[in-house]
């Protein structure tokens, strides 16, 4: 078999231009960029500011099928397709999300596509980049730090310490901090209360960064955030401590997006991270919207499947930044047909069209269900070296049948080359205006009957059950005028239901909601259902344990 580089070589063998020359591309002045090194460099507010008034170009939505331990690749795909855009003579900008380290360092790895479809400098964008992520948990970990400072100085707001609702963040894979006990230590040090971490990534800090406009709308919802209750139960705010001119401070030049390049020097925005089980899993509206001003296609990715990224992506985002999204990608690989279809991880390489045929069914509802937004669909097939012909041709066929049509993708071998065909059809597929987005449920309807629409519509489960203790939570954040927020479905990726290993299409579940939480600054409702992680761990053997810098000073391992 031939031998590939890894995805980490063929990056090291880029051939980049300077950061200038890629912004001349897009009409970005070098004067409006802030570079980072020569490579990287933040677009400035009064340049976005002065391009809001330019015609819109087509969004393009990549998403997937659930993921799969097989491995998708839809950040590939992204990336691959925003080069084979501008290999076919269109002005494409890719906008995808920035990766966080604990991932980087746990199971999953890096964020920046593969093969010959990635962004560059894939090391920096991997690991610190331009400095985002700190300022996000710095900002956040102000706020914490001001909670317990307002308590120790005498309460005055009447902060019911039983119940601050706002935990610490780090960008690391840190189990042991998932719950822990501060103000130890006597009097000096405060009052003992429970508390607790989560990852960086699930932030309402990094949500709102996010779904904000610009520097005033992102202060404003920064002071929006609830911190805490009263014995009354009534809400703290984070601007009852003063706190959000702070930490908008702190997020000025955060919250300006990241422009980069791909390995064929198109331009490439990375900005932002939030969780896509536990917020919305997109990138910034700031870059989208940006992009969309200076480019006629802008190719963007949700996170995890269809059945969370894109919901989310059409209900949240879309909705409450006025996007218009002309056409979806699917990407799905035979392997991960197959392993929907009950094939074992290592028995992948043999060939098994039964399997392929019966996973179908997982990919089959994802196609239905973007369509329920009025969105077409076409299907990215991301084609791998132990494909059969045999097996592609009855993914090809199943879509077919679906009423959708699926193009063999060799984008991470190839790089723009491999993915010209997908190109050519999102082109037809978005010109011929074919499109008719809205988003699932009206604004106005109750936030239970939110929940229940997406369960039974998106998940295909029977009901979304929940005790009355969260109904009657519900219930009181739409008597205080909350009620016509989105809902954010905090769920298992893997799973159509709550239950991980449930794989294929399943129907005739129910979905149980645990906690629901009020992310006022951000502006949704997050519906946590089964077991949810905010803070993951690492696993036995963690992916930090291969990086390390060779003796040319070069870093190894990173993917």
């Amino acid at each position: 078999m031939a031998e590939y580089k890894s995805d980490i070589e063929i990056a090291r063998g880029a051939k980049k231009q300077p950061i200038q020359a890629i912004g001349e591309k897009i009409g970005i002045p070098s004067e409006h960029l802030l570079p980072y090194g020569h490579d990287k460099a933040k677009v400035s507010a009064e340049f976005i500011k002065s391009v809001k008034g330019n015609k819109d170009g087509k969004l393009i939505l990549v998403t997937a099928i659930n993921p799969t331990p097989a491995g998708e690749g839809k950040t590939t795909t992204t990336v691959g397709l925003g080069d084979g855009l501008n290999r076919i003579g269109k002005k494409a900008v890719v906008c995808i999300r920035e990766a966080s380290l604990g991932p980087n360092f746990g199971v999953k790895g890096g964020a920046a596509g593969g093969g010959y479809a990635q962004v560059v400098p894939m090391e920096d964008m991997n690991l610190h980049f331009t400095g985002d992520f700190h300022a996000i948990t710095t900002a956040h970990n102000l706020l914490s730090a001001l909670i317990d400072n307002h308590i120790y100085w005498g309460n005055e707001l009447g902060i019911d310490i039983r119940r601050v609702a706002w935990r610490r963040v780090m960008d690391m894979n840190d189990r042991a901090l998932r719950q822990i006990i501060v103000s130890l230590g006597g009097v000096a040090n405060g009052f003992p209360r429970e508390a607790g971490f989560d990852i960086t990534v699930a932030s309402e800090v990094m949500a709102i960064l996010c779904l904000a406009t610009d520097l005033k709308d992102l202060e404003k919802r920064l002071g929006d955030i609830i911190v805490a209750y009263r014995r009354d139960k009534s809400p703290v705010y984070a601007r009852d401590l003063k706190a959000d001119g702070a930490m908008a401070v702190l997020l000025k030049d955060a919250i300006q997006p990241n422009l980069v390049q791909t390995l064929e020097n198109n331009p490439a925005f990375v900005h932002g991270g939030p969780f896509a089980n536990i917020a919305h899993g997109c990138n910034s509206v700031v870059a989208t919207t940006t992009a969309l001003k200076l480019a006629d296609y802008v190719v963007t990715e949700a996170g995890f499947g269809a059945d969370l990224g894109a919901e989310k992506f059409f209900d949240i985002k879309c909705r409450k930044a006025g996007l218009k999204p002309a056409a979806a990608v699917i990407v799905a690989t035979v392997r991960a047909m197959k392993m929907n279809g009950g094939v074992k991880k290592e028995d992948l390489g043999q060939e098994n069209i039964e399997a392929v045929k019966k996973g179908c069914a997982n990919l089959g509802r994802h196609i239905e269900n973007v369509k329920q937004f009025g969105v077409p669909a076409v299907v990215a097939i991301n084609h791998f070296v132990s494909d059969t012909d045999a097996e592609i041709q009855a993914m090809k066929e199943f879509v077919a049948a679906q009423g959708a049509e699926a193009i063999l993708c060799k984008h991470w071998a190839q790089g723009s080359a491999g993915i010209e065909e997908l190109a050519h059809k999102v082109v037809e597929i978005a010109e011929s205006g074919a499109s008719q987005f809205s988003p699932l449920y009206p604004d106005d309807m109750p936030l239970f009957e939110k929940i229940n629409t997406i369960v039974k519509r998106i998940y295909r489960g029977d009901e979304a059950i929940a005790d009355k203790a969260i109904r009657d939570q519900l219930h009181q954040w739409e008597q205080a005028g909350y009620g016509n927020l989105p809902v954010c479905m905090a769920k298992t990726q893997y799973s159509f239901s709550t239950d991980p290993n449930l794989r294929g299409a399943p129907t005739g579940h129910t979905v149980p909601v645990r906690e629901v939480r009020l992310a006022a600054g951000a502006g949704f409702v997050v519906i946590i259902c089964g077991e949810v992680m905010t803070m993951p761990g690492l696993p036995s053997k963690p992916s930090s344990e291969k990086i390390f810098l060779n003796d040319q000073g070069q870093i190894e391992g990173l993917f």
